[in-house]
């Protein structure tokens, strides 16, 4: 077995989802969940089909998103796995929806961090062992780490008062 790092190549601060499911509707029930979801976000995903043709399958409403998802889940290479890039709007947004797709089996990260995932490979394919998603921690937050991450939160809309 041989362990890889592939490094998601994307823009700094975009937003991506990784996960696992087990159906080739899977680009379509996510393409779905996503515009009943959040109707305004832009978005591309791809899936990579485990039997059969083997392709890699990819939907969105954004030709460009649609393409760094394609790009990213063809070098990936792993069987069942998707990626979601996405603007207008956050993983948080759409986390929990595609969580509830029924072909989902697992999300390994949501973030805009530079992330690298980790792959396994035999002589029978490739799988996602983890991934590595932005740094270690540096120390813990004092007083004004807490004051500023509240502030931050309530600044962006996602906490009250």
């Amino acid at each position: 077995m041989e362990l890889k790092a592939v490094p998601i190549e994307k823009p700094a601060d975009m937003n991506f989802i990784l996960g696992q499911s087990h159906f080739i509707k899977t680009v379509e029930d996510i393409h779905e969940a996503i515009v009943t979801t959040a109707p305004a976000m832009k978005f591309g995903i791809a899936f990579c089909e485990a039997s059969g043709p083997s392709l890699v399958r990819c939907s969105g409403n954004d030709e460009r998103l649609t393409g760094i998802a394609r790009d990213n889940a063809a070098r990936i290479a792993c069987g069942h796995s998707f990626i979601v890039f996405m603007e207008v709007g956050f993983p948080v947004n759409i986390l929990n929806t595609i969580k509830n797709v029924p072909e989902v089996c697992s999300i390994f990260c949501a973030t805009a961090n530079p992330t690298e995932v980790v792959i396994a490979e035999t002589s029978r394919g490739r799988g996602i062992v983890g991934v590595i998603d932005g740094n270690p921690p540096k120390g813990t937050e004092s007083a004004a780490d807490v004051e500023a991450r509240k502030g931050f939160l309530r600044k962006i809309g996602y906490k009250l008062g």
